[in-house]
């Protein structure tokens, strides 16, 4: 069996790309929505974020032979859980991970490495800031930007009732959440903009499949300042960035093919 960390569209993709090869997969993610939608396609799931201790647990209870971590790019702390799990097993550890897109250089586009950094290069800015980050890190931006009166901080995130919990908890006014669930087009994306009349949009380098280039492009074509937070630096064992690789990598470490005991 495989233990598979699903966070990503692709992933759970990939994830039904391996059951077809023949491997037994159950796929650990983060909001039962994630649960929903992978069981749609005949993948096992559960949800709740996981530690390293819990993860070895969970390796040595279904006695899993692999683990293959197809978490989001910025999903940190669960990879190295997930690496230092495996470790403690004695099994297999094999990352995918969607590629980075490169952009042309442009004086619009400022590449950061954290969010912090993000939020002071955005407080330089007059208008209104579009975050697009998600909720996890808010109360980085939120801190910084909302005492500024020349900013008006407007963030675009899933429509999850948490997510809405967190804005109203760290003061962001209802009128300034953008709650909606991509893929978006370019268009979309430049009618956003120009709703809310954007000065600065900040983004992570989440690769093509979370619309990055999208996003970019219609603010670039708009004028618009783009901050794009780089990807935590993070030294992967195994890592892959095509299904293709992935299952060759899997053959490579004979993971066996078969059906374990599910939940």
């Amino acid at each position: 069996m495989i233990f598979f960390l699903a966070g990503t569209s692709d992933a759970r993709e990939l994830a039904v790309t391996l059951q077809q090869d023949g491997y037994s997969v159950i796929a650990s993610v983060v909001t039962e929505n994630a649960v929903n939608e992978l069981k749609q396609v005949g993948v096992p799931a559960f949800a709740g974020r996981m530690d390293t201790e819990a993860m070895q647990a969970f390796i040595g209870e279904k006695e899993a032979a692999a683990v293959v971590d197809a978490s989001h790019p910025f999903a940190e702390e669960a990879s190295k859980n997930a690496m230092a799990a495996a470790s403690q097993a004695g099994i297999p550890y094999v990352r995918f991970e969607r590629k980075e897109q490169d952009f042309q250089e442009s004086s619009l586009i400022t590449y950061v490495s954290t969010y912090e950094e993000a939020a002071d290069r955005a407080a330089k800015t007059k208008g209104t800031v579009m975050l697009t980050t998600g909720s996890k890190t808010l109360a980085i931006f939120t801190e910084r930007l909302l005492p500024i009166e020349d900013i008006r901080l407007v963030c675009r995130m899933l429509p999850r009732k948490d997510n809405m919990e967190k804005c109203e908890q760290l003061g962001l006014p209802q009128k300034n959440i953008v709650a909606i669930q991509g893929p978006f087009t370019k268009k979309f994306d430049q009618a956003l903009y120009e709703q809310y009349d954007v000065a600065c949009m900040v983004t992570k380098a989440s690769g093509q499949r979370g619309s990055v280039d999208q996003k970019i492009e219609a603010a670039k074509e708009l004028g618009i300042e783009t901050i794009v937070i780089e990807r935590p630096s993070i030294d992967y064992s195994n890592r892959c960035s095509s299904f293709e690789e992935v299952r060759d990598m899997l053959r490579k470490l004979k993971i066996k093919r078969g059906h374990g005991d599910g939940f």
